[in-house]
């Protein structure tokens, strides 16, 4: 097997890592394609001695270091755009911390691994993924919308968005129930489930919402390589079900971490 074909099957879910990393699809997108330039131009440098998705992911993270794009933002210019609104919050949550939770949480790395892939011991990373915690504990908080036709996922996911302190502001269905319950009470973020009640899309429903407020969201789907495949408009933020509470937490954060609205003050 050569070596695309041992990477292709990991591919959608290093453009998850990127993305959130970023903030941005088609940031996080680019960095992949710099991470694959990289691989095709020094294949012999690849990283041979570990699993093809660590060596991928550790090629990421090299590009990434060298880019330096979290501290390169323009410091002093608009919370409008997502390096600004991260350069905000540099002083509040390190890019190692956050690094090392979504690596953890949402990519399922072990301890071990992350510490592999950003130049850390184990016991470092679960002091890093404690930081990133604590952080997110003192997150500005948010209203939360919720799209999801299963009731016990959406009572599942309303609690872990609660816990965390957030607003639940109503749990819809359909279409065109999501849509009314945002005109109703405009949320500063919306979870998204891919496939709804009455066979409608969450993708429309948050495209509908997205044409009347800007807002976070974050998309909840059993199949999260079809919408990762770098081609199209495609969600920055993705929840693979089953989920684990750790990573709807860790997702909440990112997106949040974002947004020029809960960028908090001081």
């Amino acid at each position: 097997m050569s070596l695309g074909q041992e990477l292709a099957p990991h591919l959608p879910f290093l453009r998850r890592y990127a993305r959130a990393l970023t903030g941005s699809q088609n940031h996080g997108d680019a960095f992949v394609r710099a991470t694959l330039e990289a691989i095709v131009a020094a294949p012999e440098s690849f990283p041979r001695e570990v699993e093809p998705r660590l060596g991928l992911y550790k090629t990421f993270h090299a590009i990434w270091s060298t880019a330096n794009i979290e501290e390169g933002g323009d410091a002093g210019g608009s919370l409008g755009n997502p390096e600004a609104i991260a350069q905000a919050r540099l002083s509040r949550i390190t890019p190692l911390s956050r690094q090392a939770l979504l690596l953890t949480a949402l990519e399922g790395f072990s301890a071990s691994d992350a510490g592999y892939l950003i130049g850390a011991q184990a016991s470092e990373v679960d002091n890093l993924v404690q930081e990133a915690l604590a952080e997110i504990e003192r997150q500005t908080l948010a209203d939360v919308l919720i799209i999801e036709d299963e009731p016990i996922i959406a009572m599942d996911i309303e609690t872990i968005v609660r816990d965390l302190g957030h607003n639940v502001t109503g749990v819809a269905v359909t279409r065109d129930e999501a849509v009314a319950q945002a005109r109703a009470h405009p949320p500063g973020l919306v979870l998204a489930d891919i496939q709804l009640a009455d066979d409608s899309s969450g993708i429309d429903a948050v495209r509908d919402i997205l044409a009347e407020f800007s807002v976070p969201v974050i998309f909840i789907t059993a199949f999260p390589e079809r919408l990762l495949t770098g081609t199209r408009p495609e969600p920055t933020f993705l929840i693979t079900k089953p989920f684990q509470r750790a990573t709807v937490k860790a997702a909440i954060a990112q997106a949040l971490f974002f947004d020029a609205a809960t960028v908090p003050a001081g």
